[in-house]
């Protein structure tokens, strides 16, 4: 598996160069990284730009006004405030800088490690995580500048460790949703060493929260260094803004400018931060475009959108009815050479207890359509509709995080290749069992018998052997029933099959096909079926869409489309699934039978 294999499903490059961008259309974020930028560049030149030697005294300028001469006047002891203010920049950016290198060379590495190897490592580095956190901070600094000769740089490093924890909990959180990502587990499967896999997917997962997490801390630790230096701590030759804010704060009642600068100084900085870190924050939050209403239909949209829903068959139930509704969907990746649209304005129905496949050539868009709807688009893909209903209910306005409860309550989903989709280093039980768990609140010895019952019933015969088992000791025909078990463990109203027989042979691929409609009739479910296969669509479907270039290009029951396929691209798709399939005559008599649904 190459470098290129590796990074493509995670957060690549291009996804960052977006985010960057994104930053740029951001007003406030661009002014605060400008006056940050202002802020850094100025403790840089400061031996340059500063007019004064910093700790030169002039006992005439003690406490002196503003003037041409010296711009913010004297302080206390005869010091150009002006040349203190830029050298106390270089102070405060440097111990910033200190205190954020060593969080993020500490936190980051063991919280992702944590996150990726879990067990004895993630119980250890948690414990020390929380020892760190409930440690008086302030207390040791002080403790470490009387036994260091308040040593500014070792100051800043033990600012530094205080400020792991935050960099942990980022990188073990992130680290952890990372891991169950089906990349991860394909690069498992295929050998690949955990130096590797850490370096390849779980580091690059981690830069945009890391990113987010230093602009606060930088922050924390300016206000943190200032305070020390406002009781003293520090060596008297360094000009800092602490030092100039004691000051001031001794002369406020006579000479209030003294304070003043430098406590504005400090203020805008920090501030600066948190702004840069909040527009971050939001950034990366937001996956989607916002729904938006559209008053006209798109010039050269194709004629099967532009008709009425009860003539198309897409859109034949009302919102209220319908297990799953898309309305005019768009999906957009970002490309080297620009955004490229990939689903163009479609618009499907599925009404309660109704089977409908979607079907179409690789690269139809079909399976992008379904992402979009289960919030499961790459970071460098973006999708805007009209609405999207699950269950009658407005999915697309809502937040990720209730987005991700609807889904994980309503919907099931069965991805294709199976053994790329559970993870090896788990048992099949655990994973069976964590989201009843988590999702549907079942305590653990009812989310283990409900494991049991969906395990049977998917036709595995001795479901405890299993429940032990890690993924590698079954076979693929029974990796694919386990997530069938698992999508159908929350009872849900809606069941997505993407691809569902791809990976497994022609006798395995008729039972699945079997078991997923007997399950559909038996719990009433909705049922999707994605797939390039008409074969799959006369077995098991009510109803089918066909799919090109992004497009619908035809719908209807599954009878009317093999008895007279109105677009030359269906019959392509028919013929194709005729010539492929390993027993003609059985489909044939499918065929044969589909067709008969025209005239009842």
């Amino acid at each position: 598996m190459t470098d290129a294999a590796l990074r493509a499903p995670g957060a690549p490059v291009r996804a960052e160069l977006s985010l960057w961008r994104r930053f740029l259309h951001r007003p406030l974020g661009v002014t605060a990284l400008a006056v940050l930028l202002l802020v850094v560049l100025t403790g840089l030149f400061a031996p340059l730009l500063a007019p004064h030697d910093p700790n030169l005294v002039d006992f005439t300028l003690t406490q002196a006004p503003p003037g041409a001469e010296h711009l913010m006047g004297g302080d206390s002891a005869g010091r150009d405030i002006f040349s203190r203010l830029l050298y106390g920049a270089r102070t405060t950016v440097y111990g910033a800088a200190i205190a954020c290198l060593v969080g993020v060379g500490i936190g980051v590495p063991a919280g992702v490690a944590a996150g990726y190897f879990g067990g004895a490592a993630d119980r250890i580095c948690s414990w020390i995580s929380d020892a760190v956190q409930s440690v008086p901070g302030m207390i040791v600094l002080l403790i470490v500048a009387a036994g260091t000769g308040a040593d500014f740089t070792v100051l800043m490093v033990t600012v530094g460790v205080f400020m792991t924890p935050g960099y942990y909990r980022i990188s073990r959180s992130r680290a952890l949703a990372v891991r169950r990502e089906p990349y991860v587990d394909a690069a498992r499967v295929a050998g690949l060493t955990h130096a590797r896999i850490l370096h390849a997917h779980m580091l690059r997962a981690v830069h945009a929260p890391v990113i987010i997490q230093s602009a606060l801390t930088a922050g924390v630790a300016m206000g943190m260094q200032t305070g020390l230096q406002f009781l003293g701590v520090g060596t008297a030759s360094a000009p800092d803004w602490g030092q100039m804010m004691n000051d001031g704060f001794r002369t406020m009642g006579t000479h209030p400018l003294i304070l003043l600068w430098p406590s504005l100084a400090l203020g805008i900085t920090i501030a600066a931060l948190a702004f840069i870190g909040s527009t971050l924050a939001d950034l990366v939050s937001v996956r989607t475009e916002p729904a938006r209403r559209r008053r006209t239909a798109p010039a050269g949209r194709h004629a099967v959108d532009a008709e009425t829903p009860a003539s198309s068959g897409a859109l034949v139930h009302t919102v209220e009815r319908s297990a799953l509704r898309i309305d005019n969907l768009r999906v957009t990746y970002a490309t080297a050479h620009g955004d490229k649209e990939v689903v163009r304005g479609v618009c499907l129905d599925v009404a309660p207890g109704e089977v409908l496949g979607i079907v179409g050539e690789s690269g139809s868009g079909k399976s992008q359509t379904m992402f979009s709807a289960l919030d499961l688009l790459s970071q460098d893909g973006r999708s805007s509709a009209d609405g999207i209903w699950i269950g009658g209910r407005e999915a697309g306005g809502l937040s990720r995080a209730e987005r991700h409860a609807l889904l994980g309550t309503r919907v099931g989903y069965v991805p294709q290749e199976p053994m790329s989709n559970l993870d090896p280093c788990y048992t099949i039980g655990h994973q069976l069992v964590e989201p009843l768990r988590a999702v549907h609140k079942l305590t653990k010895a009812q989310a283990r018998d409900r494991a049991r019952e969906v395990l049977l019933r998917v036709g595995i015969t001795d479901p405890d052997r299993v429940m032990a088992s890690y993924p590698h000791h079954v076979s693929g025909g029974m990796a694919q029933r386990v997530l069938i078990a698992g999508a159908v463990a929350g009872k849900p109203d809606l069941l997505v099959a993407d691809e569902p027989t791809t990976a497994l042979d022609v006798t395995v691929q008729a039972e699945v096909l079997e078991l997923l409609r007997e399950l559909q009739q038996e719990y009433g479910m909705a049922l999707v079926i994605v797939t390039h296969n008409f074969g799959v669509v006369a077995d098991i479907c009510d109803r089918v869409v066909v799919m090109k270039d992004g497009r619908i290009i035809e719908s209807g029951t599954v009878g009317q489309i093999f008895a007279e396929p109105a677009d030359p691209y269906t019959a392509e798709l028919i013929h194709a699934s005729q010539d492929d399939s390993e027993s003609r005559d059985d489909l044939d008599a499918a065929w044969h039978e589909a067709g008969q649904k025209v005239h009842t």
